[in-house]
């Protein structure tokens, strides 16, 4: 048996065997849908959940 405690976890962590995905990565997947092509240079995460992209440059393709 292990002698270190286990720690609860945070109230606000999400348990990835759940079949849904948390709110949080359902907007940033929607956002990467709608800008088709692009680049995110700062994906700020916390807990494990995506919070902010910093800086979004939008490519533009000119060649089919």
């Amino acid at each position: 048996m292990s002698t270190q405690p286990t720690r609860p976890p945070k109230a606000d962590a999400y348990d990835l065997r759940n079949a849904a995905l948390h709110p949080a990565w359902m907007a940033f997947i929607r956002y990467c849908q709608t800008i088709s092509f692009g680049e995110i240079t700062t994906l700020k995460i916390q807990d494990g959940l995506p919070v902010m992209a910093e800086a979004v440059t939008k490519k533009i393709k000119f060649v089919p």
